[in-house]
């Protein structure tokens, strides 16, 4: 790759996506981030890209919008549900972003003559039944929520004509403004939160492989200034930790009290089968293969580094105030898209002497 490209993104405003656009601009690349609507264009010009209309999911929109100036095409978009049961349908959804996003976008990339493709794509499809570590050797062992992420990977590897084709494979995102995350510290603060345990007492723990959304982005873009060929699939994570121990250090940070422990099965009729097997299957993995590949380092090493910066953004943007009796209080009323790009905003400005 030369030293600046034009980088398309696909998932620009999602919280992957918009650090995407600002890691890649700060770097010096030309950004083009797809958009749907006017709130998701003025995000992208806010960080100093350039917005299109169009969706994955509408091929003609995408063979407009990629055109013979983007070098490298990024597939971040998931419409991953956030919802406490997520149904059928909803899942339905997220494997059309992935598997028809993924055939359109490649056909975008192709005809605009790009010459780099990477996709965003989930460790946990080759989690083993068995919970050992495993690595992009390992035997894929996909369930209904991740197949089409693996259909979306071999899609990679069988259509993609002279294009290089990568797949970054992500651990759990955890980060200040992702659903997920604020719904674990507004269920802790509030003792909703569960800590949901394997077998039949709920005592076996699962170790997840987690990533900071910062870490994310920052291994795109060393994925998009790689020299020479870059393909392949890569696991990009930071950390292990069972959840009791991510759910722990976050209600400790919170000042809230240690979250219960229930087996799995128990709360299944209220969050789902998925939900349940997420939770309480391990996915242990490294990210050796990537740093070695292409010398990234994650900023947020451990999940005890990345907790702490969460709290503190809540309490920075207002999602989380502190009572008079020393605790804190979720208040979780701003929107957290457009406090993430507010606090970046205000990072970026001089100083002012006074």
């Amino acid at each position: 790759m030369s030293d600046t490209v034009t980088v398309f993104v696909a998932g620009s405003t999602g919280v992957l996506g918009r650090r995407l656009v600002a890691g890649l601009v700060d770097r010096g690349h030309d950004v083009i981030g797809l958009v749907r609507d006017d709130a998701g264009a003025e995000l992208v010009r806010r960080l100093d890209g350039e917005p299109r209309r169009g969706d994955v999911l509408e091929r003609e929109s995408l063979l407009e919008a990629v055109d013979e100036t983007v070098d490298v095409v990024i597939h971040a978009a998931t419409a991953i549900p956030t919802g406490g049961k997520p149904s059928a349908d909803d899942w339905a959804r997220n494997d059309r972003v992935r598997l028809e996003g993924t055939r359109n976008l490649l056909t975008a990339a192709e005809a605009a003559d790009a010459g780099r493709f990477l996709l965003q794509s989930i460790v946990w499809v080759a989690r083993q039944p068995d919970g050992r570590p495993f690595d992009e050797r390992s035997e894929p062992h996909p369930d209904r929520t991740t197949r089409s992420a693996l259909e979306a990977e071999r899609l990679l590897e069988t259509s993609a004509g002279e294009l290089e084709t990568c797949t970054l494979r992500c651990g759990w995102f955890y980060s200040h403004d992702s659903a997920q995350t604020r719904q674990f510290g507004e269920q802790l603060l509030d003792r909703k939160l569960p800590v949901l345990g394997g077998g039949l007492l709920g005592r076996r723990d699962a170790t997840l492989s987690v990533l900071h959304a910062d870490d994310a982005a920052s291994a795109f873009v060393a994925a998009t200034e790689g020299e020479g060929s870059v393909t392949g699939t890569y696991h990009v994570v930071d950390d292990r930790v069972t959840l009791a121990a991510f759910a722990r250090t976050l209600a400790e940070r919170l000042s809230a009290p240690e979250p219960r422990r229930l087996p799995g099965w128990l709360v299944r009729p209220l969050v789902g089968r998925d939900t349940v097997r997420f939770l309480t299957s391990s996915m242990p993995t490294t990210n050796e293969r990537f740093r070695d590949a292409f010398d990234w380092e994650p900023a947020v090493p451990t999940s005890e580094d990345g907790i702490e910066r969460v709290v503190d953004r809540w309490l920075e943007d207002g999602t989380i105030r502190e009572l008079p009796d020393g605790g804190l209080e979720w208040v979780g009323d701003r929107n957290p898209r457009q406090a993430w790009i507010e606090n970046r905003e205000s990072a970026r400005s001089p100083a002012v002497d006074r």
